[in-house]
């Protein structure tokens, strides 16, 4: 399959961005790496692989943007406020500088978005925040209440960057059009989380699909299950 590295100075972040670019068209998918993860760690870990029938027939381009974990939610040496600051910076990097790059190349004027467990988070906490942007949320086993990293500390940073909270008054009308999975596994630390956030959008009769896979663990084997099968739902 093509592949394509890129980097850039982020104006958002005033640092160089990384990020790696599989296939040559179809559906634009924005797939965030987990906890501290880098932009070749779907790669690395057979993520694309799994995916790779999709990527050869043209079915999706997968756009593997870097994550900044270490400066945001995991960077202990900064206050709560600059992690959550640091978040909405990069925020804007996929909203202002990854989609963009995206919707150009392929045609499309929404993405998909997907991750694995933190990554998880960063999906879904960008499509709950930008609903007009994206048309499919593939959660697998995702986090939704980042208040785990946040040490007791709340701002409105934090809310907005909360799907937990935020979600129950968000009103954007193209969050009632977007295709969501809330993927999880039998054993799966998140799945008490992914069950709670289910329990939202249902009170919200948002429609999606709470996919608990069984006999199954918070580990990569279930998450080159899940993305292929997600995939297989995407509709031009």
């Amino acid at each position: 399959m093509t592949e394509n590295y890129y980097k850039w100075h982020s104006p958002h972040l005033d640092r160089d961005f990384e990020m790696l670019v599989f296939g040559d068209g179809g559906f634009p998918l924005i797939l965030f790496p987990t906890s501290m993860g880098r932009y070749y760690e779907s790669k690395d870990r057979g993520l694309i692989d799994a995916i790779s029938w999709f990527i050869d027939n043209k079915r999706v381009k997968v756009y593997c943007p870097d994550g900044i974990d270490i400066l945001s939610w995991y960077n202990k040496q900064a206050s709560p406020a600059e992690r959550a600051h640091n978040h909405n910076r990069y925020d804007a990097v996929i909203l202002n500088e990854v989609i963009p790059r995206a919707v150009r190349e392929t045609g499309y004027e929404r993405v998909a978005v997907a991750g694995c467990s933190f990554g998880g988070y960063h999906a879904a906490n960008f499509a709950f925040r930008h609903p007009e942007k994206v048309s499919y949320l593939f959660s697998m086993s995702g986090l939704f209440d980042i208040r785990m990293r946040t040490d007791g500390y709340y701002d409105d940073n934090v809310y907005y960057n909360n799907p937990m909270d935020y979600m129950p008054e968000n009103a954007h009308p193209a969050l009632w059009r977007m295709g969501i999975v809330l993927g999880s596994a039998e054993r799966d630390v998140s799945r008490h989380q992914n069950e709670q956030f289910s329990g939202i959008l249902h009170d919200k009769q948002i429609q999606h699909w709470l996919d608990v896979r069984p006999n199954s663990v918070h580990d990569w084997p279930v998450w080159r299950e899940m993305l292929p099968h997600y995939l297989s739902l995407l509709k031009s």
